[in-house]
């Protein structure tokens, strides 16, 4: 008699048991198709917009200093040549410009640079997480989705950003004349109304805010392709492999919502160094092309027909492979951090608008 009550009473509590795990199977489906939905509402991408315009605002203006003397190096400003090529230099030479126009020299041009960084930031996220999603198959993605979605979405934000990264430049490779930095609108009108020669029939002064432009979208590719692909595997590693950088308040919460666990302070900042570091390696020799490139006006006014492949061989005659490698250092010591934060500042902006 026992066993015939025992065993309808097991069959109830097996039922139960997979009642429970279907509906919170089920609960993680809708809740995946849920976030998944969310991220393609207006709501989602203006936080995000928001997000990663902040994060670049916030990483820019922390090695501002070390960007200004990074492009006066880059670009070969002959005044700071003596500077280039030693350990020291960079200390060396942000030691003169602030001699000589106090820490706002340190920041010159950095006003076009936040006017450039928060739009190319901001677009640059947003490319990214609205690609990354169409990409992922299954809610997943993969290495491969990860650094196409990436050079896509640098690619996006250096098309609708490129003029302000130009008059940054110019604005930064200026020295000071009769005490005065060169303004942004004066650089603006300068760079507008130089007369650049070009291999086409037509050609419009607009088309002079563009000048490198091929070189940027050779360059940016593998540099944000590497930096999201390479922050991911990284994010990746420290989940898998390092539970001690796990948030571990979070942990009841992914498994519920299927969410990803938050990775500590530190962790985020390594995982973004790294990202910055390994990126900035891949891309650099096309950088310092680019910025010789970008300022030959200003290096030589009367003569603008220096073409890529003369600036390249220009590069090479005078400092062999060695010349395209110029100010890495420096790239390290800024794009490091500046990744580090950005990549920080980002995931920290998205929790606290609670988006995901």
């Amino acid at each position: 008699m026992s066993n015939t009550v025992a065993q309808p009473s097991l069959q109830a509590s097996a039922s139960t048991s997979n009642l429970s795990t279907n509906l919170s199977s089920d609960s993680r489906k809708k809740s995946h198709g849920t976030i998944k939905a969310e991220a393609h509402s207006f709501n989602y991408v203006f936080k995000t917009f928001i997000a990663g315009g902040t994060a670049g605002c916030a990483a820019k203006t922390l090695v501002a200093p070390l960007d200004r003397v990074k492009i006066l190096f880059q670009s070969s400003n002959p005044h700071f040549e003596k500077y280039s090529g030693t350990y020291l230099g960079v200390f060396r030479a942000g030691k003169e410009i602030f001699h000589t126009s106090g820490i706002r020299g340190l920041f010159q041009g950095h006003m076009a640079t936040l006017l450039r960084i928060f739009p190319y930031a901001a677009i640059k996220f947003v490319a990214y997480e609205q690609i990354r999603n169409l990409l992922a198959r299954s809610g997943r993605s993969t290495p491969r989705t990860e650094f196409v979605a990436g050079s896509l979405a640098g690619l996006s934000s250096v098309l609708c950003t490129y003029p302000l990264d130009l008059i940054r430049v110019r604005m930064a490779y200026e020295m000071p004349k009769n005490g005065k930095v060169p303004g942004f609108l004066d650089t603006l009108k300068v760079v507008y109304q130089e007369k650049i020669p070009s291999t086409s029939f037509f050609r419009l002064p607009v088309t002079n805010l563009y000048t490198g432009f091929g070189l940027t979208v050779i360059g940016v590719i593998p540099y944000a392709g590497a930096s999201f692909w390479t922050h991911s595997m990284m994010q990746r590693l420290f989940r898998e492999r390092f539970p001690n950088a796990l948030v571990t308040k979070d942990r009841k919460v992914q498994q519920e919502t299927g969410e990803k666990v938050r990775l500590k302070a530190w962790a985020q900042l390594i995982c973004g160094g790294v990202a910055g570091a390994f990126a900035q390696t891949v891309s650099y020799p096309i950088e310092v092309t680019r910025r010789h490139f970008q300022v030959r006006g200003a290096v030589n006014p009367e003569n603008n027909r220096t073409t890529v492949k003369e600036v390249i061989t220009k590069i090479y005659q005078s400092k062999g492979v060695g010349g395209f490698f110029v100010g890495l250092s420096i790239g390290y010591l800024k794009v490091t951090p500046l990744v580090a934060v950005s990549f920080y500042a980002y995931e920290r902006m998205k929790w606290l608008l609670n988006i995901h």
